[in-house]
């Protein structure tokens, strides 16, 4: 059975962090762990955002939308109307996302901020 102490933890991001503020330099968790949270330090817009694709779930990301079944005609897996992120859209400061992503970059040229919380 799993440490519930353990797990609680890991959601949460209690395996540390990374920060960035450069630009097309992308950022990656250690082996075997993901961003669970994205912090916005600063208003960002980004190149990569890559949610995991072994977790079962879809997440908002850059290469597949997510959860972009049409809209009524949604599945028990997935829900309907979800777009890709793509490097026009802007994330403000203070603004945190969940979920489990193995990638995140800075849009290339641009400016920005985050840090990413590893579970």
């Amino acid at each position: 059975m799993a440490n519930v102490d353990q797990l609680y933890k890991n959601q949460f991001g209690q395996n540390g962090s990374v920060f960035t503020d450069t630009a097309n330099a992308p950022i990656t968790p250690p082996l075997g762990k993901v961003f669970v949270a994205i912090q916005f330090v600063a208003t960002t817009q980004l190149d990569e955002l890559d949610g995991d694709p072994n977790s079962g779930f879809e997440y908002a990301q850059t290469d597949t939308a997510a959860h972009n079944e049409t809209v009524g005609q949604e599945t028990a897996v997935s829900g309907g109307g979800g777009k890709v992120v793509d490097n026009g859209n802007t994330f403000p400061a203070g603004l945190t996302i969940y979920g489990r992503y193995n990638k995140v970059t800075i849009k290339n040229g641009g400016s920005g901020a985050l840090i990413a919380y590893i579970g």
